[in-house]
């Protein structure tokens, strides 16, 4: 039985189908997110990131996505949190996300995503994912996190967040076997 209250899922025993990652760029009180034109997601704004690949650290896989997606390289990316998101429509995911303050390259436009800087006071949380708003603006004053999240097709209908460095104290491994 889970330990979370009132969890509709047993986290203890949940694991899940696609290993992802997360990018944030903050610089100069602006942040980099992406009009995502592919995939899950397509269609919502978000930082870039996405499936990590076999043999790949979580790292490796957000510096790769940030390249493929944006044609920049973020330098020294600092692991802020774990979202675990059960899903009812899209396989389950475990997204690590990170964030970095500088980067080589110029955001540009792909076939996967347009670049959208954005002032951190202005995100567009009506066109993100509805976990967002429960951890980002936390996470971009420094606060360290662990999500859970039950969605119901684009709603969360149960979340469980927790803030502070005890919340990496949570994080779950990302078995690279998992990794598809």
């Amino acid at each position: 039985m889970s330990t979370h209250e009132g969890s509709p899922i047993d986290w203890e025993n949940w694991q899940a189908e696609i290993p992802a990652t997360l990018m944030f760029i903050v610089k100069n009180g602006q942040i980099l997110l992406i009009e995502k034109l592919t995939g899950i997601g397509q269609g919502k704004i978000n930082g870039p990131g996405g499936k990590i690949d076999p043999g790949e650290s979580a790292e490796q896989a957000v510096i790769r996505e940030c390249q493929e997606e944006l044609h920049i390289t973020p330098h020294d990316p600092v692991k802020m949190g774990e979202l675990h998101f059960a899903m009812s429509d899209i396989p389950d995911i475990h997204c690590h996300v990170y964030m970095a303050e500088s980067f080589d390259g110029e955001p540009t436009a792909t076939r996967e995503a347009n670049p959208l800087w954005t002032s951190i006071t202005e995100i567009p949380f009506d066109l993100m994912w509805a976990d967002d708003r429960h951890w980002l603006p936390q996470m971009l004053d420094g606060q360290k996190f662990n999500g859970r999240f039950k969605f119901e097709e684009q709603d969360v209908i149960w979340k469980d967040v927790q803030f502070g460095e005890s919340a990496s104290e949570l994080w779950i491994g990302c078995p690279l076997e998992l990794a598809k």
